[in-house]
């Protein structure tokens, strides 16, 4: 037998373990999970996830920052014939196997198993098939899985010569070094019957024998908490005597003693877990930037003359005369782009603005802080002269950037995918995809979902998600403590008490998966040599999401489909057939007497980006001539109660007159002169900069702090901004403006 201390000594790891990720059947958050993993002793875990690598990032991350070390794996799903086959054999659709990296080579051949399992084996579950085992066995340690593995369902069944046939031909697959046999005790009848043949099984082939515990949640409690969840995926209530349910609440996370008094008699099932997980080790890399290769045509040298020949050969259509200041920012932004290796960047972006113009495709003007660069004003990747508007280029790219800039491009939305099918056959059909997001439980949604589960009437329980207040990311949580109702209805009604409860538990798990609605990845090579892919319909998708897939160092882009710039075309096709005109929506003025008294009256309900009541109103009392004039009012998007904040007078007035009402986050040398800004964090930037040695990297992240309108960070600036400020020959010093932090933040969020 294996006492205690000898699990002290980390002689288990758990190779079993469903999290989050297993949707609305795993109930371990990551985090709670390693978390406990680490309090009761162990220095290692798997994620076996059911036919998905959704968490493996997540799983990873997790495990290095807590000092554990990660097993990636998978709880595959086995087709009993021919994967492409759409049909149960004998009644089976599909067994279980765990199969678990050893290495990288591993855990790309895990990622080809998985990904093929979806493109080509989908039937109910993504399955793989013994030919896939044959050819993508390298690295990979395989276990028999639990009661629903093909050698355990043999045992159970009494055809040993089957299993016997079956070890065999897993032995040939994996070899002897790399195949284990499971046994599992959750207190079922076939869990014996089963334990007992694979015994027998593992001393006649001399084979390895592996304890596993099913882990489906984190702690023995919460096994109500799981049972809801799968009520939640069949659409079942707790009292359906028919549903699929767990026999015990043994499916959590147990302790290396609590394993070992399960299997007194074979301590090695026990030890061999914490060998296996010694020979697992995979690592990823992050932030090492993979860009596709981009096709240089002759007789360019490499991207970076192309990508020069294609500024230079735009500068005349661009700017009537080529200064010395747009030359300047044209080197420097070259610059800094071939040193970062951004080259192809541009490129690859250019082509498929470029192709979608020459197809007719409508095109935005660009947004963000790709506004700022003049060479993507000079590829027309943007329509927007940052010098004209002063718009910083290292908002966009910078010597201390270390994430990859990413452009956001609006295209129209019927022919959006146009688009997304020329990047395909530019680069490959397998080296692009969209990528996942996932739906998670709300507030309002868990109550209701749990409220059905436990068979609530359903005007009690809409009674109750009425409570909780409508607004943005509300979690349960904070309506107890924002809503009296909520709370003395939780504090004196036992049931409701109990719905909330379950509710928060259920809250914030993913539910589903989905396509996130504009993220491409373009990849150097064939996705999967990356990360496992999934198909919806009919296009790859990528089971990492964007910002794993960022991580990673791949290519992302958002290819917005934007109605406005689907009707703007429709438009333009109409006037060119009623009326025999070609117009050129890119050279429209900017000052029409006629759209500003539209702006001005409010009729704003059709307008990009000023559709809501907020912008309206702002509209309204800036009473814009021009195009210029609407750049202030769109940065606060609404928030006039604390824009106003910053102004020494009234919003109105200060519009009326032309004034930023910005007074110290925004002010720098150029905004002394009142020269209108695209963009309020450019603003931003200038002025953090000047207490920052020169140094990007402060000033962008300030940037994103106020852009996330994060009132800690930006109330913590206070003194460097007044002392930086300060420092400047055109102002008299930080006495003569406020910075009041209970108005100007006013609604603002804490981080």
């Amino acid at each position: 037998m294996i006492d205690g201390d000898a699990m002290e000594n980390n002689e288990f790891a758990h190779l079993h373990v469903h999290t989050e990720f297993s949707l609305l059947d795993g109930a371990s958050r990551i985090k709670d999970l390693i978390a406990t993993t680490k309090e009761l002793g162990m220095d290692s875990i798997a994620i076996t996830d059911h036919g998905v690598m959704y968490g493996t990032i997540d799983f990873y991350k997790e495990c290095k920052k807590q000092g554990i070390k990660p097993i990636i794996g998978c709880e595959v799903y086995l087709a009993p014939g021919d994967r492409k086959d759409r049909q149960e054999v004998n009644g089976v659709k599909y067994y279980h196997l765990i199969l678990l990296a050893e290495n990288q080579t591993g855990y790309k051949n895990l990622v080809q198993l998985v990904s093929l399992a979806n493109i080509e084996g989908m039937y109910y579950k993504p399955r793989i098939d013994k030919e896939l085992l044959r050819k993508y066995h390298e690295g990979i340690i395989c276990l028999s899985a639990c009661i629903a593995g093909e050698i355990p369902r043999s045992l159970i069944q009494d055809n040993k010569e089957k299993a016997d046939a079956l070890v065999q031909e897993y032995l040939s697959i994996f070899g002897k070094d790399n195949f284990f046999l499971e046994i599992q005790n959750h207190g079922l009848p076939e869990e014996r019957k089963s334990n007992a043949g694979l015994i027998e099984l593992a001393h006649k082939y001399d084979i390895g024998l592996v304890a596993t515990n099913d882990c489906h949640y984190v702690r023995r409690e919460d096994s109500e908490f799981h049972d809801i969840l799968l009520c939640i995926q069949m659409g079942k209530t707790v009292d359906d005597p028919d549903r699929m349910r767990f026999n015990s609440d043994d499916y959590y996370l147990k302790s290396p003693t609590e394993m070992a008094a399960l299997f007194p008699e074979y301590p090695e099932a026990i030890t061999n877990t914490a060998k296996i997980a010694a020979r697992c080790q995979v690592d990823f890399e992050f932030g090492h930037i993979q860009l596709p290769f981009y096709p240089i045509p002759a007789p360019y040298a490499d991207d970076e003359a192309y990508l020069r020949a294609l500024c230079e050969d735009a500068l005349p259509t661009r700017y009537a005369e080529t200064t010395e200041a747009v030359r300047q920012r044209l080197e420097y932004e070259l610059g800094i782009i071939h040193r970062m290796g951004y080259d192809s960047y541009f490129l690859i972006v250019w082509d498929f603005i470029n192709h979608s113009r020459e197809v007719g495709i409508s095109v935005g003007p660009g947004r963000g802080s790709a506004a700022g660069s003049i060479v993507a004003y000079l590829l027309g990747i943007t329509n927007l002269d940052p010098l004209k508007y002063e718009l910083l280029f290292e908002r966009f790219l910078n010597p201390e950037r270390v994430s990859m800039p990413d452009i956001d491009i609006d295209f129209c939305y019927i022919r959006r995918e146009e688009v997304i099918d020329y990047v395909k056959e530019r680069y490959g059909y397998d080296h692009v995809a969209q990528i996942v997001t996932f739906g998670t439980m709300a507030a309002k949604g868990a109550v209701r979902d749990v409220g059905r589960v436990l068979n609530m009437p359903y005007a009690q329980v809409a009674d109750i998600a009425k409570l909780i207040p409508n607004e943005l990311k509300i979690t349960l949580d904070k309506a107890l403590k924002g809503s009296v109702e909520l709370r003395n209805a939780y504090e004196s009604n036992p049931e409701v008490k109990r719905l909330l409860d379950l509710a928060r538990k259920v809250e914030g798990l993913p539910r589903h998966s989905s396509t996130h609605a504009a993220g491409v990845v373009i990849a150097r090579n064939p996705l999967t040599d990356y990360l496992p892919v999934s198909v919806s319909d009919g296009t790859l998708v990528t089971e990492f999401d964007k910002d794993h897939v960022e991580a990673l160092g791949l290519l992302k882009m958002d290819f917005l489909g934007l109605r406005t710039l689907t009707v703007i075309s429709d438009t333009l096709d109409n006037i060119k057939k009623t009326r025999g005109e070609t117009v050129d929506i890119n050279k429209i003025p900017l000052e029409d007497e006629t759209t500003s008294k539209m702006l001005c009256e409010g009729r704003t309900g059709a307008v990009f980006q000023m559709e809501s009541s907020g912008m309206t109103n702002l509209v309204r009392d800036l009473a814009p001539e021009n195009f210029a004039d609407l750049i202030r009012p769109w940065l606060f998007t609404g928030r006039d109660h604390w824009a106003a904040a910053w102004s020494r007078t009234s919003l109105p007035d200060a519009m009326a007159r032309r004034k930023s009402p910005i007074c110290i986050l925004c002010w720098s040398r150029s905004s002394r002169k009142h020269s209108v800004s695209c963009s309020i964090r450019s603003r931003s930037c200038r002025s953090c900069r000047c207490w920052q040695d020169l140094r990007w990297d402060r000033p962008i992240c300030c940037a994103a702090q106020w852009g996330r309108k994060s009132m800690r960070f930006l109330m913590a600036q206070k003194e460097n901004f007044l002392n930086g400020l300060c420092g400047q020959s055109d102002r008299s010093g930080p006495g003569q403006y406020d910075f009041r932090p209970a108005d100007a933040f006013r609604g603002l969020r804490v981080q």
